[in-house]
């Protein structure tokens, strides 16, 4: 599915990973000394903040700007990469994040940019009132919601400075929110000019004990739960103590885009710890399908990638089901930490619990706390692409006879009344009628969901490889834009460098040449410069006409 309630753009994501990158990151980036030589994460930002001193004129530093660590990595051979975001004058800088990259030593090796324009405003006082800001921020949310009788619509404006759009300036940041006419949200942010009032970008923000369940889409699971007494709740300690609740088909109410009140999350019980009977008549089978899906997302990351949890901290999200009234979406929130699920409306799609769903969704949480791609223009269809690509091969690790592995997006959850097989097509993204199967200069201003496509179509290349082939039942047949044959290298390769490159060198600004750039990097710290895996990288790109 997407961040967002556009019903439109409501699509998912599935696809294929296989073994253990962690194995790969071990095998590629082997410690030259034993593991417990390798830096803390406490040193490593210590290192990194003698390297903002000292390469601060490089950084694009001065003395009005403060930094603030927003992820850490530390690699097994002990170099590290410090991510931060900026502020101005105490004003957050929207494209201001950035990445030090430091050798084993700690000594300072290279950084990446969001941006690299000079941030030099002569004054942070508006022209533009926050009150003005706020109705054209609703004005935007009715347009874009095609006239929909919105209730409840609410904005809520932020002083920021806008890097990401050309020469930096001062602007309002605003979320609007509110309720469409089934009472489900929606909202979206509008980037607003402080001095002129112009519209400068918008964008959708809804970004959306041992067991067992029977599941609407993969069959029967197992499940860890909490003894509660006399009964069973679905609460999983084993993976940072995530949950599923039924939100009794109500809405959050938001004003200002502050959540005041949130749709119920009871969390379900059982008396017999045998959850769900595989039907929408027994509410809880589709709380086996969010906890199953939250389980695999949760097993995929920590040992496929060595993550722990969404935010890498270890701590659990929690899920809503039956969320709205025949609501035809699912969107992960950062504010809750929590995934939400819709029933469908029963024609579009059933109800949106599907596994591909989950890793998808969660991954948007993956992206806003490691490179937080802007949710708009080309940056936004890479957001999409990375909850597809790594959403995917959650699905393909969880390795479900009921559920299998393919390159289908939303496969399970789409219905007869929607007229195709699936919600996309990582082979070739056009055959949904919208997306792109290859860049061209026009590519930003799609939806970011159909803008994705060409980040989809490089993953299935670099995982398959072009051409006519059928896998675990399913035909593909991907083209290419220079006609090239690009012969693939795997899904777990894929993953590695896909999360290698989001963690460690994507910034919010990030577009398709960069992210060209950032696989290649990822590849080359994995497998070498020379080797068949970054050349494949540059191939696959190349055959999506990103060069």
């Amino acid at each position: 599915m997407s961040r967002t309630r556009n019903t439109r753009a409501s699509r998912l994501a599935t696809a294929g990973v296989a073994a253990t990158t962690a194995t790969l990151l071990a095998a590629a980036l082997s410690p030259a000394a034993h593991a417990d030589a390798r830096p803390t994460r406490a040193a490593a930002i210590a290192n990194a903040a003698q390297a903002l001193v000292q390469h601060a004129a490089a950084l694009g530093l001065t003395p009005t700007e403060s930094t603030s660590v927003r992820d850490v990595i530390v690699d097994k051979n002990g170099t590290q990469h410090v991510r931060y975001d900026r502020t101005y004058r105490e004003l957050p800088v929207l494209g201001g994040d950035f990445v030090v990259h430091l050798k084993s030593d700690g000594a300072y090796r290279s950084a990446d940019r969001a941006t690299r324009a000079k941030i030099s405003l002569a004054s942070i006082v508006p022209d533009v009132s926050a009150p003005r800001a706020a109705d054209l921020a609703v004005n935007a949310l009715r347009a874009a919601n095609l006239g929909d009788a919105l209730k409840q619509v609410r904005a809520r404006p932020q002083l920021v400075v806008d890097a990401l759009h050309g020469t930096p300036k001062l602007a309002w940041r605003t979320n609007a929110v509110g309720k469409d006419s089934l009472g489900n949200p929606v909202a979206r942010t509008v980037l607003t000019n402080a001095r002129t009032g112009a519209q400068i970008d918008a964008w959708d923000s809804i970004e959306t004990a041992t067991g067992d369940g029977k599941s609407l889409y993969s069959g029967t699971v197992p499940l860890e739960t909490t003894l509660s007494g006399s009964s069973y709740n679905l609460t999983d300690p084993s993976r940072g103590n995530t949950y599923t609740g039924d939100a009794a088909n109500k809405t959050d109410l938001c004003i200002f885009g502050i959540c005041i009140s949130r749709a119920p999350s009871t969390v379900f019980t059982d008396a017999d710890n045998h959850w769900g009977t595989g039907a929408t008549t027994d509410r809880s089978s589709a709380a086996v399908d969010a906890q199953y899906g939250t389980n695999e997302t949760w097993d995929y990351y920590k040992n496929v990638h060595g993550r722990s949890g969404i935010a890498g901290d270890g701590k659990g999200s929690y899920n809503r089901v039956h969320y709205g009234n025949s609501y035809n979406n699912a969107f992960w929130d950062d504010s809750c930490f929590c995934m939400t699920y819709g029933d469908g409306d029963g024609t579009t799609f059933g109800p949106l619990v599907a596994l591909d769903v989950a890793g998808h969704e969660m991954t948007h949480g993956v992206t806003s706390k490691t490179a937080a791609l802007t949710y708009s223009g080309e940056s936004g269809g890479l957001n999409e692409a990375t909850s597809d690509i790594l959403g995917t091969l959650v699905e393909w690790y969880a390795n479900n006879s009921s559920d299998p592995g393919d390159y289908l997006i939303g496969e399970k959850i789409v219905r007869s009344g929607f007229g195709k097989a699936a919600l996309r097509f990582m082979d070739q993204p056009s055959k949904d009628g919208s997306s792109a199967d290859y860049w061209s200069s026009s590519v930003g201003n799609l939806d970011v969901h159909y803008s994705s496509g060409v980040a989809n179509h490089f993953a299935y290349l670099l995982a398959e490889g072009s051409g006519a082939k059928t896998i675990n039942g399913v035909s593909y047949n991907s083209p290419t834009y220079n006609g090239s044959t690009v012969t693939g290298i795997g899904r777990d390769k894929l993953g590695a460098i896909w999360y290698r490159a989001l963690t460690v060198y994507m910034t919010s600004s990030t577009n398709y040449a960069g992210a060209r750039t950032a696989t290649l990097n990822a590849a080359r710290d994995l497998y070498g410069a020379s080797s068949t895996e970054y050349s494949t990288v540059a191939a696959a790109w190349s055959a999506v006409n990103v060069n």
